[in-house]
C-alpha cells in the first residue's frame, strides 16, 4: 500500500511539475508551441529508452508500447501545447480535467464499472473544489483553444485508461514514447520555419519530456493498476492543487484562504472516493 501511494504521489506531482513547466516556456516565449512538444517527447524516448535499456525486464522495447496509446499520448501533448496559447492556466485546468474526468468515468461505465453513491459524492465535491480554485482565472476561452485543450483530456484519458493493463510500465511507455516520435516530427513539419527554440525553451522542455512526461508517466502506468478508472480520474484532481503548492513553494507565490479551502474540497473529495471504493 506505501508502494502504491508513493508511485501515485510522485506521478500526480510530476504532472504538476509538467504543467509548470510548460507555461514557463510558452509564456516567456522561450520555445513555441510545436517546438516544445517536439523537443519534450523526443527527450522523453531518449531518456525513456535508456532507462528501459538498463532497468526493464522486457528485452527491447519493440513489441513494447503499441500506436494507439502512442497516438493518444501525442494527441494529449500537442494539443496542450496548443491550447495554452489562449487560454488562462485556471480556464486550461478547468476544461483539461473536465474533459480527463467525462472520458475515463464514462467509458468505465460503459465497460460495467459502477462507482458507488460515495464515490459519486466525493467526485462531486472534488470537482467542486476543482471549479472554486479556478474561479478567479476563469475567462471565456477561445472555441480553438479550448476545443483543443478539450481534445487533449480525452486523449489523455484513454492513455490513462490503456495503461491499466499495462504489466511492463517502463517497457510500455518507452515503446508508446518512441512511436510518438514520428508522429510529432510529421505534425511539427508546418511549423518549422516559425520554430523557436532557446536554449532555455529547450531545457525547460527536455525535463519536462524526460522526467515529468517520461518518468511520471512510467509511474502513473505502475500506479494505474492498483486504482479503479473512477479513482484514477478523481486522483487526478489533485494537480492544480499539487502545482499551486508547487508554486507557493517555488514561486513565492500567494497562499491564499481560497486555496486552503479549495485544497480541502479536492482532497476530501478524493478520500470520499477511496473510501467508498473499499
Amino acid at each position: 500500500m506505501i508502494k502504491v501511494f508513493a508511485y501515485t504521489a510522485f506521478a500526480l506531482t510530476a504532472f504538476a511539475f509538467n504543467s509548470i513547466l510548460c507555461r514557463l516556456a510558452l509564456r516567456g516565449g522561450e520555445i513555441d508551441a510545436a517546438g516544445f512538444t517536439l523537443a519534450r517527447l523526443l527527450s522523453g524516448a531518449m531518456a525513456l529508452f535508456i532507462l528501459a535499456y538498463f532497468f526493464s525486464s522486457k528485452k527491447g522495447i519493440r513489441n513494447s508500447g503499441n500506436w494507439a496509446s502512442a497516438f493518444f499520448l501525442f494527441a494529449y501533448a500537442i494539443c496542450f501545447s496548443f491550447a495554452y496559447l489562449g487560454l488562462t492556466a485556471g480556464t486550461g485546468a478547468l476544461v483539461l480535467f473536465g474533459a480527463v474526468q467525462i472520458t475515463m468515468i464514462g467509458v468505465s461505465i460503459f465497460r460495467g464499472e459502477r462507482p458507488t453513491a460515495l464515490e459519486w459524492i466525493g467526485l462531486i465535491v472534488a470537482v467542486g473544489g476543482l471549479v472554486y480554485l479556478v474561479l478567479p482565472g476563469l475567462a471565456a476561452p477561445p472555441l480553438v483553444n479550448a476545443l483543443l485543450m478539450t481534445a487533449a483530456g480525452i486523449a489523455w484519458g484513454f492513455y490513462t485508461l490503456r495503461g491499466k493493463g499495462s504489466g511492463e510500465p517502463l517497457a510500455d511507455t518507452t515503446g508508446n514514447f518512441v512511436r510518438s516520435v514520428p508522429m510529432i516530427i510529421l505534425a511539427a513539419i508546418p511549423f518549422f520555419a516559425q520554430l523557436r527554440l532557446s536554449s532555455r525553451g529547450v531545457l525547460l522542455a527536455a525535463i519536462s519530456g524526460a522526467v515529468t512526461s517520461g518518468v511520471g508517466y512510467a509511474i502513473w502506468y505502475a500506479a494505474l493498476k492498483h486504482h479503479t478508472a473512477t479513482r484514477a480520474a478523481v486522483l487526478q484532481l489533485s494537480v492544480p492543487v499539487i502545482a499551486a503548492a508547487i508554486g507557493v513553494w517555488f514561486l513565492s507565490e500567494a497562499a491564499d484562504l481560497r486555496l486552503v479551502i479549495a485544497a480541502a474540497l479536492i482532497l476530501g473529495g478524493i478520500g470520499l472516493t477511496i473510501i467508498g471504493r473499499k
